[in-house]
């Protein structure tokens, strides 16, 4: 797996290359990186990336060329360069989700595109860009967060990058979880400032500490996420039991 970033900022980036599991797993080479400044590529002494936007407006527009160059010279780095999605970050995108994490944890990569300033030549888009995508229904300063944010959510799904497998599994929005939210956890004390661990999670009772944390997963999704319970439900997800302890809940979940 190797993910090639198009960044102002290729700092940033030591976030996910030199810390934490990512880190750790950059390390031990279960995948890498490449950082590609559009300033290298520009062919003026002010190293211009950014100019004025045709037909007024406010703020300034990248470049077009420095770009598409960066982009070009990070598929020539690639032995997959022909065929490498190039994937701008973008608030017009296709919102993020763990689904599109776990799509993009099965291939072999990226060139993810952070813009700045107020957006990116269009022509830019149109010949090299083949997918955009958003963290949300909020504007950042550039895409380097949201860049950030794909590489981790992506690399953690790796083969052998946390020490339990099973821990991604029971990531909240995992089909595991038939996509709905994670439990609460609890640890050591087992009683912290007069508030105890539930009795069914010290029970030794394997089947009961299952049936417990899929009532507090339907609860919590019901109360902070209804929609997530009315997907699982479309795609025929919640069983039987599911749906009588929705029931029980009220508040319109049945």
């Amino acid at each position: 797996m190797r993910f090639d970033v198009v960044s102002l900022f290729p700092d940033m980036f030591s976030v996910v290359s030199e810390l934490g599991v990512t880190g750790r797993a950059r390390k031990q080479g279960v995948w890498s990186i490449g950082l590609w400044n559009p300033r290298d590529f520009t062919h003026d002494a002010h190293r211009t990336v950014d100019d004025r936007p045709y037909g007024g407006g406010p703020g300034m527009v990248m470049l077009a060329e420095p770009l598409e160059d960066a982009v070009r010279a990070a598929r020539a780095g690639r032995a997959d360069g022909d065929s490498v999605p190039v994937v701008l970050m973008s608030p017009t995108g296709r919102r993020y989700n763990q689904a599109l994490a776990e799509d993009m944890a099965r291939g072999a990569g990226a060139i993810l595109v952070c813009g700045r300033y107020e957006g990116v030549d269009q022509r830019f888009i149109d010949r090299c860009v083949t997918d955009e995508i958003s963290m949300g229904d909020f504007v950042l300063s550039g895409g380097e967060i949201a860049a950030l944010a794909i590489i981790d959510s992506v690399v953690r799904l790796l083969p052998g990058v946390l020490n339990d497998a099973e821990s991604a599994r029971q990531d909240s929005f995992n089909q595991a979880l038939t996509g709905l939210l994670d439990s609460p956890h609890y640890t050591r004390p087992e009683c912290h400032q007069g508030l105890s661990v539930p009795a069914e999670l010290l029970s030794g009772h394997h089947s009961n500490i299952a049936a417990w944390r899929r009532r507090q997963s339907l609860a919590l999704t019901a109360a902070r996420r209804p929609d997530l319970i009315l997907a699982a439900r479309e795609a025929g997800l919640l069983s039987r039991a599911d749906e009588e302890f929705l029931k029980g809940l009220g508040g319109g979940m049945a």
